[in-house]
């Protein structure tokens, strides 16, 4: 991990001198990665509602006043902190297979973001899509879709992981269960589906994920035509001229 050491003004101290001999340390104690962990441990302890500077500083041992030389505000510091949860997801080896790769990324993120439930809906707020365009581009090369599905597949895969995962975080982050207790008296379908379900969470998450891009696949072989909006309208709109003129000459 980059904890911001390198070349600082200690480094242009004579040999002679090191930088215990003045006190000072060999490295900054402070950093944003340094202070945005500490925060995330923070959030992971004692929830998001309890951060303030002066427990962030406290783990680190420094002053409060000394983080506003790196963060302006409270929503910095927050905004790395989402940023830390993609940065520490464990992306998977490929496999070759871009389905299989993608499911396996997808997951890796997931379970990221459950490891830090209380810090889950920073990514609502601070969403850092911006670290995931390269995957984006690695994904759009594999796929075996044509290009104007591309984003569809996106798109759902985004959604899919990040709902799910902060679905789950929430349920975690107050201990409780995904799917809250009911009468089964009441609920009979939904109780019936409940048992038959062999899945656990992340089960069902590479389930539905599997699902949706055999859903896209099997409409990209049936031929569907995405259509940009105005020319989707305008068919509808065609379609209905011709239903009211064949009405008119019944």
């Amino acid at each position: 991990m980059d904890d911001g050491g390198g070349a600082n003004c200690y480094d242009r101290v004579d040999v002679s001198v090191s930088g215990d001999a003045l006190g000072r340390p060999a490295k900054p104690l402070i950093t944003r990665e340094r202070a945005a962990r500490a925060a995330l441990e923070v959030i992971d302890a004692q929830g998001l509602d309890s951060l303030n500077l002066e427990l962030v500083a406290r783990r680190m041992g420094v002053k409060a006043p000394s983080l506003y030389y790196h963060f302006s505000h409270k929503g910095e510091l927050l905004i790395e902190v989402a940023r830390l949860i993609l940065v520490d997801v464990e992306s998977p080896s490929l496999l070759g297979d871009w389905e299989q790769d993608l499911i396996r990324l997808c997951v890796a993120v997931r379970r990221s973001i459950l490891e830090h439930p209380n810090a889950a809906p920073l990514l609502l707020q601070f969403f850092p899509r911006h670290l995931l365009l390269p995957a984006y581009e690695q994904a759009v090369a594999d796929y075996t879709f044509p290009e104007a599905w591309h984003m569809v597949m996106i798109e759902g895969a985004e959604k899919l992981t990040f709902g799910s995962a902060l679905f789950e975080s929430s349920a975690r982050a107050r201990h409780i269960e995904p799917m809250p207790r009911f009468d089964p008296e009441k609920l009979p379908n939904l109780a019936n589906a409940m048992r038959a379900n062999p899945l656990n969470e992340e089960g069902l998450f590479v389930e539905t994920l599997k699902s949706f891009i055999a859903g896209v696949r099997s409409r990209v072989g049936a031929g569907v035509r995405l259509e940009r909006p105005a020319e989707a309208q305008l068919r509808v709109s065609a379609a209905v001229r011709d239903e009211k003129h064949d009405d008119a000459k019944v």
